[in-house]
C-alpha cells in the first residue's frame, strides 16, 4: 500500500503549471490502417500475435498483468447445509432457537432502552461520557453478552489480557463476523470506528452513539481526514475509553489476512493486536458471501459455537527512528497473521464491492473478479468506486456470464470497428494471447494507460488537434475527420456513436470536460488519435519530437 495518509487522494491530481514535457511519436511505415473486415479472427482473436504497443507514444513499455491469486477471503466455507448430521442438529435445535430467538430480542430491547435512559439529556458529545451515565451502560454491556448466549457462545476462551489503557490506547484486531464488535463492546466497551451507515441501524445505532463512535465514510477524503484527527485527539486523552478498529475495513472468512487500512497507525501511538478465532467443523460462522439471516438462523441452531480470543503483546513505534504509519501498520498485520497462521495479501473491501457487483450481474464466477484492489491502488493510484465503473464497463461487454469478452464484443462497447489499430488495442491488453480478455486484464490494461506520464498531456494534444480553429468544442464531423486516419472507411453511424460516446451531456459538441471524462472513462481511445497527430504533419520519418507546453 501507498505510503500516504487518509487524506491523500486515491487520484494524483495534477499540476496546473507542468514543465515542459516530450511526448515521442512513433511513426511506422509498416502499420495498415486499411479495413479488417475479412481478417479471419478465430475465436474473436487477431492472427497478429505479435501486433506493436499502441501505447508505446505514452511511454508505455508493455502490460504485466499479475497471475489472478488462488484464494477467496470472503468465500464462507458452510454457505449451504450439508450432511445427514447437520440437518437432524438443526431439526432437533429448533425449539432452542426459538427460545434463544426470544432472548435475542428481549436483550436487545433491554440494551436499547438502557443506553436511551444513558443518553437522556447528554449534550456535550465531544467530550467522554460522564461516569455515572457509563455505568448505566452496564445493563447494555450485561445484555450484550446474552446476546452472544444467545447466539450459542454460551463460553468464550480468552487467552492474555487486555493492556492498560494507558499503555496502549489503540486495539485493532482481525474481522470475522459481526460477533467481534458485541464481543468487544462487552469486554472493553471501547470507542470504535466506523461507516456512517451503521448510525441508521435501529438499536443498533443508537447503542454504538453511547460507545462515541467515530464516523467515516471510506469514499471521501475529507470525512477520513476527520476520522484520523478524531483518532488523535481521543487516544491522546486518558479521559476517554480505548479505540478499537478493524483495519481490514470489512469481514473476511478468517483464513486469510488482507491489507491494512492506515487510520489506527497513523496516531503513532502504541497498539494491542487482539486476534479472534472461530474453530468449526460442520458450520463456518464468517459472515462472508452468506446472507445476515441465514447466518443468525444457522448460528441459533448450533448446540454450541466456538470463539477464541488471543491478546497479543503490544506493538509500540520504533523509538529509535521516525516510523511511518505503513511500517507500523505492517509489523502488526505480521503480527496478526503470525499468531493466526495465515497468509496476507493485498485484497481490500474494494474487491468485496467488486464480488458483490458480479453477483448482483449473475456471474459465473464471481470471485474471479477480485484484482486485489490495495496492490492496484498503490500501482495505478485509482479508487475502488473507479475499479467498480470499470467493472460496469467490462460486463456490459460479457453477454454471457463466463468472465472473459471476446474481440466483437470488446469493438461492440467501446464503439470501434475491426482494424489493425483495434486488434493492437486487445492484444495489448490480451496479455495471456487467448482471444479472450478477464476483468483484471482490463482494469489493468486501461490503469496503465491512465498512469503513463504523457497520458494527460495526450489528451490535451488530441482534443486541441480534433477541434477546429479557435472552438472550444468538437463536432460531430470533426471528431469523424479525427479518428478515420485510425478507423478507415468509417460510416456516418459509427462516427454518430462514437461521437455519442464522448458527448456525455448530450448538448451535440464535445467539450473539454466531456473529452476528458470519456477518456477517463475509456482510456484505451487515446490510441485512436495517434493516427490524427502524423496525419497532420507532427511526425517526420522516423521519430518526431511535440514539445507539449502547458
Amino acid at each position: 500500500m501507498a505510503d500516504h495518509d487518509l487524506s491523500s487522494p486515491l487520484l494524483s491530481s495534477q499540476t496546473s503549471n507542468p514543465p515542459h514535457l516530450i511526448l515521442t511519436v512513433q511513426d511506422s511505415d509498416s502499420r495498415n490502417h486499411s479495413n479488417n473486415n475479412n481478417r479471419n479472427h478465430r475465436n474473436g482473436r487477431s492472427s497478429h500475435d505479435n501486433s506493436k504497443n499502441p501505447f508505446e507514444f505514452l511511454g508505455s513499455k508493455g502490460l504485466d498483468v499479475p497471475v489472478p491469486a488462488m484464494v477467496d477471503p470472503f468465500r464462507n466455507g458452510t454457505p449451504r447445509i450439508v450432511g445427514l448430521y447437520e440437518w437432524v442438529k438443526i431439526m432437533v435445535c429448533l425449539p432452542i432457537a426459538a427460545a434463544r430467538l426470544v432472548l435475542f430480542g428481549v436483550c436487545l430491547l433491554v440494551g436499547f432502552l438502557a443506553t436511551k435512559v444513558a443518553l437522556q439529556g447528554w449534550k456535550d458529545r465531544q467530550s467522554p461520557l460522564p461516569r455515572w451515565r457509563s455505568r448505566i451502560m452496564w445493563v447494555t454491556r450485561i445484555s450484550a453478552r446474552l446476546i452472544l448466549f444467545s447466539f450459542g457462545y454460551h463460553w468464550i476462551r480468552r487467552k492474555g489480557k487486555p493492556a492498560p489503557r494507558e499503555t496502549a490506547p489503540i486495539v485493532v484486531s482481525n474481522h470475522v463476523s459481526y460477533v467481534e464488535p458485541i464481543f468487544y463492546f462487552y469486554e472493553l466497551f471501547p470507542t470504535i470506528v466506523a461507516a456512517e451507515s451503521h448510525d441508521s441501524i435501529p438499536f443498533v445505532g443508537t447503542i454504538i452513539r453511547a460507545m462515541q463512535v467515530i464516523y467515516v465514510d471510506r469514499f471521501s477524503p475529507s470525512s477520513r481526514k476527520n476520522a484520523v484527527n478524531e483518532i488523535k485527539r481521543k487516544a491522546s486523552s486518558g479521559r476517554f475509553p480505548r479505540l478499537l478498529l478493524f483495519p481490514e475495513g470489512t469481514t473476511t472468512n478468517g483464513r486469510v489476512l488482507i491489507s491494512f487500512q492506515l487510520g489506527a497507525f497513523i496516531p503513532g501511538y502504541p497498539i494491542q493486536p487482539v486476534i479472534v478465532r472461530y474453530p468449526y467443523i460442520h458450520f463456518d460462522q464468517s459472515w462472508g458471501n452468506i446472507s445476515l439471516g441465514k447466518l443468525m438462523f444457522r448460528m441459533f441452531t448450533q448446540f454450541h459455537n466456538f470463539m477464541e480470543v488471543e491478546y497479543l503483546p503490544v506493538v509500540s513505534p520504533l523509538t529509535s527512528q521516525k516510523e511511518s504509519a505503513v511500517h507500523l501498520a505492517e509489523r502488526t498485520s505480521h503480527a496478526i497473521a503470525t499468531a493466526l497462521n495465515v497468509i496476507q495479501t493485498s485484497h481490500s473491501f474494494g474487491d468485496l464491492m467488486l464480488v458483490m457487483k458480479a453477483s448482483q450481474s449473475r456471474q459465473e464466477n464471481p470471485s474471479s473478479y477480485m484484482v486485489e484492489m490495495a496492490r492496484v491502488e498503490s500501482l495505478f493510484h485509482i479508487s475502488s468506486l473507479e475499479a467498480v465503473d470499470f467493472l460496469d464497463k467490462f460486463l456490459s461487454m460479457d453477454p454471457n456470464p463466463s468472465g472473459r469478452v471476446k474481440f466483437d464484443d470488446f469493438l461492440r462497447v467501446l464503439r470501434l470497428k475491426a482494424c489493425t489499430l483495434s486488434e493492437e488495442i486487445f492484444s495489448f491488453i490480451d496479455v495471456e494471447k487467448s482471444g479472450t480478455i478477464t476483468f483484471k486484464q482490463f482494469l489493468f490494461g486501461s490503469a496503465h494507460v491512465m498512469k503513463q506520464p504523457l497520458f494527460r498531456q495526450a489528451c490535451e494534444l488530441a482534443f486541441a488537434e480534433s477541434k477546429a480553429g479557435e472552438n472550444d468544442y468538437i463536432l460531430e464531423d470533426e471528431l469523424g475527420d479525427a479518428l478515420r486516419p485510425a478507423m478507415p472507411d468509417l460510416n456516418a453511424d459509427e462516427v454518430h456513436g462514437l461521437f455519442n460516446l464522448f458527448d456525455s451531456d448530450n448538448d451535440g459538441k464535445i467539450s473539454k470536460g466531456d473529452f476528458d471524462s470519456c477518456l477517463g472513462r475509456n482510456p484505451l481511445l487515446l490510441a485512436l488519435f495517434l493516427p490524427g497527430f502524423r496525419r497532420k504533419g507532427l511526425s517526420e520519418a522516423g521519430n518526431r519530437m511535440l514539445e507539449v507546453v502547458s
